[in-house]
């Protein structure tokens, strides 16, 4: 493309060089012409020719010739520019939106507030949502699928309202209890990552997998999964693990271990602390993931005319004007 580009210049200017020589030539006879047998048509025409009026008048016309001259020349040049498609380039690194996203809430008593918190920060994200799935799977005792991974955002965020509304427990049993008390213990959070990575489908399409784990991680009981299995096993299914721990560093061992599980699988454990709300770790999470889905580096070209479009236009406006001056 390059070598016809030049080839396309080098022919432009060729032709305004041609143009130029044959202008050259006809005016040199023209003027030997006038010095000849023309000349003694009209007497005492040397006297016509120092007259200021008339010097006045041969220089406007020849500078309107010359610039009718050099407008052509120009308007050929760029016409030539134009013709070679004169382009531009840019390096463009893309992000890819194909991401599932599950919401993994342990709905013990001590996590309420936090659930509310990570449930109102997606319902707010969901209007900037382009292709990513969202779900939600609480747990306790034993989990419970709320929803599958969908892009339905209407239907997420009518799920998502009705889980906040649900948190206002008023009398009775809470509704996002339901079906989450039917094992011995709480918080049985090895059970609870399992099941969450479990409701991964599709694992032959190309998406990235990521679990937003919220847990006071206070076990009390004895899980059928281990946390380490359960990390192991959202490892093997390249699910990575982001965990939100309001009460992180209370317990160092068990905290550690929460740490150590998500790290395992690429991701990582936040506290929350006076200073680090849910939305800020949600963005942190945000950008590690748009980071990994981070797109091979493209180099694109696109056609970039319109200036040498417009410069085109303004000679050959400006060559009609000259020229229809000259002829009056």
């Amino acid at each position: 493309m390059a070598l016809a580009n030049t080839w396309m210049l080098w022919a432009a200017t060729a032709v305004v060089l041609i143009a130029l020589t044959i202008g050259l030539v006809v005016g040199l006879r023209r003027s030997r012409r006038a010095r000849g047998g023309d000349a003694a048509r009209i007497a005492r025409a040397e006297r016509l020719r120092t007259l200021t009026s008339f010097r006045r008048a041969l220089t406007r016309r020849a500078l309107a010739l010359s610039g009718i001259l050099a407008l052509g020349a120009t308007a050929s040049i760029v016409a030539g520019v134009v013709a070679a498609r004169p382009m531009s380039v840019q390096t463009i690194q893309p992000v890819d939106t194909s991401r599932d996203i599950m919401l993994c809430l342990d709905v013990s008593g001590s996590m309420t507030e936090v659930d509310v918190e990570v449930l109102t920060v997606f319902h707010e994200l969901l209007d900037d949502f382009e292709g990513e799935r969202i779900g939600l799977t609480i747990f306790n005792s034993s989990p419970v699928q709320i929803f599958p991974l969908t892009d339905d955002y209407d239907f997420v965020r009518e799920h998502v309202e009705s889980m906040i509304q649900s948190f206002d427990r008023g009398t009775g049993v809470p509704e996002h209890w339901i079906g989450t008390l039917n094992g011995d213990g709480a918080s049985l959070i090895g059970d609870g990552l399992a099941a969450c990575t479990m409701g991964f489908d599709n694992p032959d399409d190309d998406r990235s997998r990521s679990v937003i784990f919220a847990t006071d991680n206070e076990v009390n009981g004895a899980s059928i999964v281990t946390l380490e299995e359960a990390a192991a096993y959202a490892a093997s299914k390249d699910v990575r693990v982001f965990a939100l721990n309001p009460v992180q560093g209370k317990d160092a061992d068990v905290s550690a271990e929460l740490s150590a599980a998500a790290e395992a699988t690429g991701g990582a454990a936040f506290g929350l602390r006076d200073t680090t709300t849910v939305s800020d770790i949600v963005t942190q999470v945000q950008e590690q993931e748009a980071t990994e889905l981070r797109g091979k580096a493209q180099v694109l070209w696109t056609d970039t005319p319109n200036l040498w479009i417009v410069v085109l236009s303004i000679c050959l406006l400006g060559f009609v004007v000259v020229l229809w001056r000259v002829r009056l």
